[in-house]
Order: structure tokens, then C-alpha cells, then sequence
């Protein structure tokens, strides 16, 4: 019975974007799945995937995955040749794509993925409304969570 339970915790993310926090202020979250073909699958269940080059395209009414690497494995797609940073589409509802296409058109926000991991079996992707950070922004940032941190180890040390 102890396996099924470290099965369970084990991790269902597959890839983070830890720079998309760094560069960008993220206002809303969206979750949506993937199209995928069998080999990029694989690769993913094997943690193959990388998303931190990667950008979401608005085009025709769809949302589409730019620069993301899923890379091939060797014994999974012999026989099909496989593209490792092939555009990805997006499957997200009407309504939230009518969101996403107001905001990047008329508010001037950016859509960037955060997260890859797996949902109920299925390949899901966490996409964020951004706005873009400047360097000041950026080091102000950093100038909090070094005090954040720095409080807390005080706190530890007297308590």
C-alpha cells in the first residue's frame, strides 16, 4: 500500500518557466491543455521538456506554443521524425481566448507560459497574463526577497 501512496506524491510537473517570474508581472493564470503527438508524450512522461525560451502567439482566433523543446527519445520515435521545437497549439475555451486577445491587443500585456504538469493523465500548460518588468522593477524585486529572507533567518536565530 506504500507504493500506491509514493506514486501519488510523486511530482506532476514537468517544466517551469522560474524566469517568466523574474522578468514579468503576472496578473491572471489560465490553465490549458496541449496538442500533442505520441513521441512528445513519452518524452514528457520521461521529463524531456523545456519551456523557458518559450512564448504563446495568438493567431486566427487560436493560441499557439512557441520555442518550447520537448526532446526525442531515442527508442520512443525511430520512425517518426520528430521536430523537438515544432509549434504547439493551445486548446483553451472561447471565452477565455476572447480575454487573452483583448488584453494582448488593447492593455498591452504579454501571455507566457509558467508551467508544464500533468493533470488527470493529460499534459496541461499554466499561461499567465504579463506585463513586462523594467530593471528598476527587477531590483526592487530582489531587494525584497533578500529582506524576506533575511528577516526569517532572524526570526529562527532569536526564537
Amino acid at each position: 500500500m506504500s507504493k500506491s501512496k509514493d506514486k501519488k506524491q510523486s511530482s506532476s510537473t514537468i517544466a517551469l518557466n522560474r524566469r517568466a517570474r523574474h522578468d514579468y508581472f503576472i496578473e491572471d493564470r489560465l490553465e490549458a491543455g496541449l496538442v500533442l503527438e505520441g513521441w512528445e508524450v513519452k518524452s514528457l512522461r520521461a521529463g524531456k521538456g523545456r519551456i523557458a525560451e518559450a512564448y504563446v502567439l495568438i493567431k486566427d482566433r487560436e493560441a499557439f506554443l512557441l520555442g518550447s523543446h520537448i526532446q526525442p527519445l531515442e527508442s520512443a520515435s525511430t520512425h517518426v521524425i520528430a521536430d523537438a521545437t515544432r509549434t504547439r497549439k493551445l486548446l483553451l475555451h472561447e471565452r477565455e481566448l476572447a480575454t487573452l486577445v483583448g488584453a494582448t491587443e488593447q492593455k498591452g500585456y504579454t501571455i507566457v507560459p509558467l508551467a508544464m504538469y500533468w493533470s488527470r493523465g493529460k499534459a496541461k500548460l499554466e499561461i499567465a497574463l504579463a506585463k513586462g518588468k523594467a530593471k528598476y522593477d527587477k531590483r526592487q524585486t530582489k531587494k525584497t526577497q533578500d529582506w524576506q529572507r533575511r528577516k526569517a533567518q532572524i526570526m529562527r536565530s532569536e526564537g
